[in-house]
């Protein structure tokens, strides 16, 4: 939990609640914020598709260094050097990938090793409270004035102190055992569908980073442009992180032997909800209750879709979760250019966010159909 808290709520997602203080201070425009925020999913896609290529034996120490990096690189956000934050944010796209990836494999892997497989989820409950902490602090700063470096400064000190938490966590002795071999396919064998089966569940998984991250990009932005008077402005984002942590909390609770596919077209369809709510419902109550629904499946997304990838691959684990958290940076990396695209070329900024907003409903519910292909053509069996 707190590893992905510092690698995701901070390395990550500390950019959203900081944002609306960053175009305040004048240290960049719409644009080159999405451009900003393009970095860091093109450096997530990157980090996972490395993931993917060989497996490294040490995950403890993959942890360690990613969560080093993170402080590092959050740190260095609060010295004005504009030309270099697309670097910086590249390479915490890069560190967080890694660590989201290992920390998955790791704990997961030890959560079955005891028998309480579904334990795993609470895991995910990590970058929601870290998007709590992060925007209930942005909003205090914004009260007071702060400027951005400052809150970049906060962002990595705490991200130093949870490291120092969880450092002994991911002790090198605490270290999986090397993975089996692949059992031998019997003779008369049923056709072997997991190649299909993953290529299918890593397309919806993409379409689940396109379909959030307007949102998470851009959502204290977008509360700006609708209710510019509200005091409630800054408290969308950590309502999007309390979501998160409740999502995962129910997830835990689920049984295992059900079709996690269900489960995942269930999330699809209550984060197209939420999105599309910011549509339907550009009010305060509107806000507030699409933030919290599309936070309610956020991580609970990756924890079934991490879930079936251990089902499908059981032997290719480390890999299958790369490729899936690749095709979910891909998502993320077209999201905030297409916003900002709109945004230029509608007749006003919330047009173009509205526009945006139902693009993205529309891929969620896409990928809800893959899924729901993929249940009827690849049932569970056992």
């Amino acid at each position: 939990m707190l590893a992905l808290a510092i690698a995701m709520g901070i390395g990550r997602f500390a950019f959203t609640p900081l944002l609306p203080m960053m175009l305040h201070d004048g240290v960049v425009s719409l644009a080159g914020a999405s451009w900003l925020a393009s970095a860091n999913y093109i450096g997530y896609l990157v980090g996972a598709l490395l993931c993917t290529v060989r497996r490294l034996p040490h995950a403890t120490r993959v942890v360690r260094l990613g969560l080093l990096s993170t402080l590092v690189l959050t740190l260095a956000m609060a010295v004005p050097w504009g030309a270099g934050w697309p670097f910086l944010r590249f390479a915490a796209g890069v560190t967080s990938a890694f660590v989201f990836v290992y920390t998955s494999e790791w704990c997961l892997t030890q959560a079955a090793l005891r028998g309480r497989t579904s334990a795993g989820a609470l895991i995910y409950t990590g970058p929601g409270a870290g998007i709590v902490l992060t925007g209930l602090a942005a909003s205090a700063m914004v009260a007071a004035d702060w400027k951005a470096s400052s809150g970049w400064l906060v962002f990595g000190l705490l991200a130093l102190l949870l490291t120092v938490l969880v450092w002994p966590v991911f002790h090198p002795r605490h270290a999986l055992a090397s993975p089996v071999p692949p059992p031998v396919r019997p003779a008369g064998a049923a056709p072997d569908h997991s190649g299909t089966e993953v290529a299918g569940l890593a397309m919806a998984y993409g379409m689940a980073g396109f379909g959030y991250i307007v949102t998470a990009t851009f959502l204290p932005v977008i509360a700006r442009q609708v209710l510019a008077k509200s005091i409630w402005l800054d408290m969308f984002w950590p309502i999007f992180g309390f979501g998160v942590v409740c999502g995962a909390a129910i997830a835990s609770r689920i049984r295992t032997a059900r079709d996690l596919r269900l489960m995942l077209l269930g999330c699809y369809l209550v984060q197209a909800l939420g999105v599309a709510l910011g549509l339907w419902m550009p009010t305060l109550p509107g806000f507030a209750l699409g933030s919290l629904l599309v936070g309610l499946p956020f991580t609970a997304i990756t924890y079934f879709a991490m879930q079936e990838a251990r089902r499908i691959r059981p032997q290719h684990i480390p890999q299958t979760i790369g490729l899936l958290t690749a095709l979910y940076g891909l998502g993320q990396i077209l999201g905030p250019p297409l916003a900002a695209f709109l945004v230029s070329h509608a007749g006003s900024a919330t047009t173009g966010f509205e526009q945006a907003l139902g693009v993205a409903a529309g891929a969620l519910l896409a990928g809800s159909a893959v899924i729901l292909v993929l249940v009827r053509r690849y049932p569970v069996r056992g």
